[in-house]
């Protein structure tokens, strides 16, 4: 459903582009519909979901079923040839059995090679001892319920958690980098954008002041050094105004790309149709909690459950050195039917018990590994305190960064409108011949100079709230 609406969106926003201005919001639903890198983090975000569910499961009883068939060359034969056992009858003198042999006269028994000679034996065929096990067939289901596994299966189940919290903070953090570029790439193309219709006022300014120095040329009140100097600087403005109008093209084509469109997309975007020099700034508050700036923090929030993974990592790797115990039972199945005489039939029997399983020596190794798991753990909480430092220097430059943008941007304003009334003063000048074209020239100079430095110092507070977003400040 996520995808769905961000498609909707996305689709909204293209349709827009061909007859209304795009907004920021727009571009940035665009990016974020488009961009391939918070993709593959949908896709890590499944994939974790999948390994917690799959982390789950073993809790539960594992059931399993085996089949087997081999084909044996030669039957089963118990005994070489056919056996002729002794027999015995009831002594009802001793009470016991005695052996049936051959006696002699005197009824001493008949011996032969040291054995006596029975008078009778019953006959035991090789045929009664030999078994069909030429097609053997074999098959068991089993139940294996873990009970206590020393914190294994508990702690692995944390680890698949927290892995599921990291992958949707990952995703978060490539949403604030993906709108963070897209904010940079359309207030580049509004500054500039600006810039070229400053650059055109400046040609048009140029172009008025080259045609009434001519005028004064023909009635002897301007020399010839004025209309060149005029006209150098005309030319200048005309290269100048074609460079800008290039980087307009180069910087609407990064948004374009960012936005996932055709980088030959002609969009008109909603900042860049009105005065930029006019327009209202948002009001910007440069206070913040270092700490809930920390919890907005999708890094550190990454970096919190690293040191809970690893501190989990201890616990499965200290369960190796304790006690695992588990419940089995097991219906097997054969044919031939080993419980009934290797009859050529199936036959099968239940089976219950239980597993127990105690580490006792391993030379430290087990141990170490424990040791290993608890290092990691520390590193990562080092790494966390390190990171929080980091982050509360760079929000604090971006703060000044911003007092500063805000303080440039009011200056700015100033000069405009000083460089403003410098210019209309200076044209009034010129007209009335008390001053000379260097002067108005230099008015314009400023003026273009000054509104260029406004636009900069709007585009700078703009920027310099995305990146306070970024950063989790607000």
């Amino acid at each position: 459903m996520k995808r769905i609406r961000l498609l909707l969106l996305c689709l909204c926003a293209m349709a827009a582009v061909s007859v209304d201005a795009v907004s920021l919001d727009s571009c940035r639903m665009m990016a974020l519909a488009n961009n391939k890198q918070l993709k593959i983090a949908d896709v890590k975000v499944a994939r974790a979901r999948y390994q917690h569910k799959s982390a789950r499961a073993a809790y539960l009883p594992a059931i399993d079923a085996e089949a087997s068939y081999v084909y044996n060359q030669k039957e089963l034969a118990l005994i070489g040839e056919d056996a002729k056992l002794p027999t015995m009858s009831f002594n009802p003198t001793t009470g016991g059995y005695d052996y049936n042999v051959v006696k002699k006269p005197d009824g001493e028994p008949l011996v032969a090679n040291g054995v006596p000679v029975p008078s009778e034996v019953a006959l035991l065929p090789k045929s009664a001892l030999t078994y069909d096990i030429h097609n053997v067939f074999a098959g068991a289901v089993s139940i294996t319920q873990p009970l206590y596994m020393g914190g294994k299966i508990h702690a692995l189940n944390k680890i698949a958690g927290y892995a599921e919290q990291m992958a949707e903070y990952e995703r978060k953090r490539i949403v604030g980098d993906v709108v963070y570029d897209v904010d940079v790439a359309y207030w580049l193309v509004v500054s500039l954008k600006a810039k070229e219709r400053l650059a055109q006022s400046y040609v048009s300014l140029l172009d008025t002041l080259n045609y009434n120095v001519k005028a004064m040329l023909t009635q002897g009140v301007a020399t010839q050094a004025d209309v060149l100097s005029v006209r150098v600087k005309l030319n200048e403005a005309r290269v100048d105004l074609v460079k800008t109008q290039n980087g307009v093209s180069l910087a609407r084509m990064q948004l374009s790309q960012l936005c996932g469109l055709p980088v030959d997309t002609q969009m008109t975007l909603d900042d860049e149709i009105g005065d930029v020099l006019n327009a209202d700034l948002p009001l910007i508050s440069t206070e913040y909690d270092i700490n809930e700036v920390y919890n907005r923090r999708n890094d550190v929030n990454e970096l919190r459950l690293v040191v809970k993974v690893n501190e989990q990592k201890a616990v499965a790797e200290r369960a190796s050195m304790l006690p695992q115990i588990a419940l089995v039972g097991v219906y097997s199945v054969t044919n031939p039917n080993s419980f009934n005489g290797f009859k050529n039939e199936f036959g099968g029997m239940f089976s219950v018990g239980a597993m127990v399983k105690i580490p006792l020596w391993h030379w430290g190794g087990n141990y170490n590994k424990y040791k290993v798991a608890k290092s990691d753990a520390v590193i990562s909480r080092i790494t966390l305190d390190e990171a929080k430092e980091q982050i509360a220097l760079q929000v604090r430059q971006a703060s000044y960064k911003m007092q500063e943008a805000m303080r440039v941007y009011r200056t700015a304003r100033i000069n405009c409108d000083s460089a403003e009334e410098n210019l209309r003063t200076a044209e009034l000048g010129f007209k009335e011949g008390l001053l000379a074209v260097d002067a108005v020239m230099g008015a314009q100079t400023a003026w273009l100079k000054a509104n260029a430095e406004a636009v900069d110092a709007i585009v700078d507070v703009r920027l310099a709230k995305a990146m306070m977003e970024k950063l989790g400040v607000y």
